[in-house]
């Protein structure tokens, strides 16, 4: 069913995104990977997977805080590859800090790439879904598109419009073959946060595996950071024909964390 599909993830040179990319490609799905890397760099990466998984492969840097640069993204994509049909937005920063002082320049860029790349993205899927009748939009949201915590105001802000995006999206394109869903994780190992757990470590003056357990265990139940792959996984089922009937949810893969 999903062999010669074609699936674009945004912020998939490492972490959640390289790792969702990996387990498609396994499933013979083409992909348009994204990622802020020189684009010979990126280039290189897109051929590895061509010739790991003989599929097809495009690259582009494009700058998510411009509306701009995700069109020209956009179109091309569609032009080289075909309509999309499976679009992961999962691209996402990350700013901790009190709101009295939180940098007006941060803010902007988290909204802007952790919310307002989705909008745009979406909106130049849609018509080659709705002509196919079929497609899958699966949104990296957060625990914090349900919860928040201190010192995250951008981030909660961004992640809650996210899971309300996927809810309104999912309306929308109900009859038309084409399911929405966000995806809520806790804790993941990936590079995004090796900043918080650095800066525990410094406070605390542990080790970094001290560290990042506090990080973990201070809100999440289960004692453990999630490998990506496992939302890679987690994607590809919302994709299969299992999954068409679920759409317009905000679905937690966070050891327990809002079940308290």
């Amino acid at each position: 069913m999903l062999k010669g599909k074609t699936a674009l993830i945004t912020g998939s040179t490492s972490g959640i995104g390289l790792a969702a990319a990996h387990v498609l490609a396994e499933q013979g799905i083409n992909l348009v990977l994204h990622g802020l890397m020189a684009n010979e760099e990126g280039q290189a990466l897109a051929d590895e997977f061509a010739k790991k998984y003989n599929i097809k492969t495009l690259f582009d840097s494009a700058n998510l805080m411009l509306a701009q640069d995700i069109s020209v993204f956009m179109t091309k994509a569609t032009q080289v590859m075909g309509s999309i049909d499976i679009l992961v937005n999962n691209a996402g920063i990350q700013h901790t800090e009190s709101i009295d002082t939180f940098p007006e320049n941060k803010w902007d860029a988290i909204i802007a790439i952790n919310l307002t790349a989705a909008f745009h993205t979406i909106q130049k899927s849609l018509p080659g879904m709705k002509a196919k009748g079929w497609g899958r939009i699966i949104n990296i949201a957060s625990v914090h598109g349900l919860v928040a915590s201190l010192n995250k105001s951008a981030y909660v802000a961004a992640k809650h419009g996210i899971v309300g995006l996927t809810k309104a999206v999912a309306l929308e394109c109900a009859e038309h073959g084409i399911t929405v869903n966000s995806i809520c994780p806790g804790w993941v190992d990936t590079p995004l946060i090796n900043n918080q757990i650095n800066d525990i470590a410094q406070q605390k003056s542990v080790s970094f595996e001290q560290a990042k357990y506090a990080l973990v265990t201070a809100k999440q139940p289960l004692p453990e950071m999630m490998d990506p792959r496992q939302i890679g996984e987690f994607i590809l089922f919302l994709c299969s024909n299992s999954a068409r009937s679920i759409t317009g949810s905000a679905l937690p893969m966070d050891g327990a964390w809002t079940a308290q």
